[in-house]
């Protein structure tokens, strides 16, 4: 894998809404509706991703679309279509690529850029000011060309960078500069940091640790609390990051598959399949720190016809139950199980590093 070392002056651009935000650009009637893409609620399916006018509703990727309708009682339900999301985010990585900057694309919609060359003065602040104009120029270029908004967040570091992007969404611009960066960070909730997911949250909620603040005043050590994650932690929480930009991808995807000894089409022992598999993925997944767009079931007949399935989500998927939930879904929606099995296979995919990940612990 190639890097390049941190060097100061760090944006992270994010398109709002994505997927939702393209189905409302090409479709005016559903500017300013809450837009749900995803299978309609009257069939069996899931969403994919969700404007934010239905964000409002508690609607989120991978819930199913029955569960979204009785969030979102009004919500507009379209079909995705990823062959146009994979198009558009070509062409707004084309014109991110057109900064100059060099580039780390975290997924079709956000990226880090390092435009540390571009913009040098004579301090760490004045050099982060100096990357201002060049965001306001990104993002008005992607809304005249493109027509959709986006956020920009500007740092020092990746850390600071993506908690400055989700700072002022949609159609944001924030920069958190070395002087601020420790008092920005204190009324922040842990789970804005890096690293800290559901269960890490509920451990230090529980010590009484709710705030970044708290993180930063805390005198004892952490370690009791987070394991090998307290020296991390801590910098983090000082606004603190040695993460290079990473310009290549080590890992493309997980998966596993099993080979039954007997065909078969026992529900129970294809549920008990996925659920093992969706298990290991998930451990596989938090050890490399990653969370997968993409979810995809792979089955084989007797005769050796092997089929292949798969759905994507805007937002990353880290939890066993959201996958294993979707592989059911997958299989069902096209009753694929209409004979015995040979094989049965679930994998994930378009990986990439999700908000407020979970770290092993110990």
């Amino acid at each position: 894998m190639l890097s390049t070392s941190w060097s100061g002056v760090i944006a992270h651009v994010d398109t709002d809404a994505f997927f939702a935000s393209v189905e409302q650009r090409d479709n005016p009637d559903l500017l300013g509706k809450p837009v749900i893409v995803g299978a309609p609620p009257t069939q069996r399916g899931v969403v994919c991703a969700a404007s934010y006018e239905a964000r409002k509703f508690g609607v989120r990727s991978a819930m199913p679309s029955s569960t979204a309708k009785k969030l979102c009682p009004d919500g507009c339900f379209v079909r995705p279509r990823m062959d146009a999301y994979r198009e558009e985010s070509h062409r707004i990585m084309e014109i991110i690529a057109s900064t100059g900057a060099i580039v780390e694309q975290m997924s079709v919609d956000e990226a880090y850029l390092d435009v540390s060359s571009i913009c040098q003065a004579e301090d760490a602040d004045a050099s982060l000011r100096l990357a201002v104009p060049l965001a306001r120029e990104l993002k008005a270029r992607i809304r005249a060309e493109r027509r959709l908004s986006a956020t920009i967040g500007i740092a020092s570091n990746k850390l600071l960078a993506k908690i400055a992007s989700d700072h002022q969404k949609p159609d944001g611009l924030t920069i958190i500069s070395e002087q601020e960066k420790v008092p920005f960070l204190r009324p922040l909730p842990v789970r804005a940091i890096y690293g800290v997911g559901k269960v890490t949250e509920q451990v230090l909620v529980k010590a009484g640790l709710a705030t970044v603040g708290d993180l930063q005043d805390y005198p004892g050590d952490l370690r009791a609390l987070v394991g090998s994650f307290a020296r991390q932690l801590k910098a983090f929480s000082m606004g603190e990051d040695d993460r290079p930009l990473e310009l290549g991808d080590e890992i493309k995807s997980i998966s596993g598959e099993e080979t039954f000894l007997k065909d078969t089409e026992d529900r129970k022992i294809l549920r008990a399949c996925l659920k093992e598999q969706a298990a290991d993925i998930e451990v596989r997944l938090k050890h490399r720190q990653l969370g997968a767009h993409t979810v995809q079931v792979k089955l084989r007949y007797g005769d050796f016809t092997t089929l292949t399935r798969q759905f994507t989500v805007e937002e990353p998927l880290t939890e066993a139950g959201d996958i294993y939930r979707l592989a059911c879904w997958l299989l069902g929606r096209e009753r694929l199980v209409s004979r015995p099995l040979r094989l049965l296979g679930l994998g994930v995919s378009s990986l990439r590093e999700p908000a407020g990940r979970q770290l092993a612990l110990f």
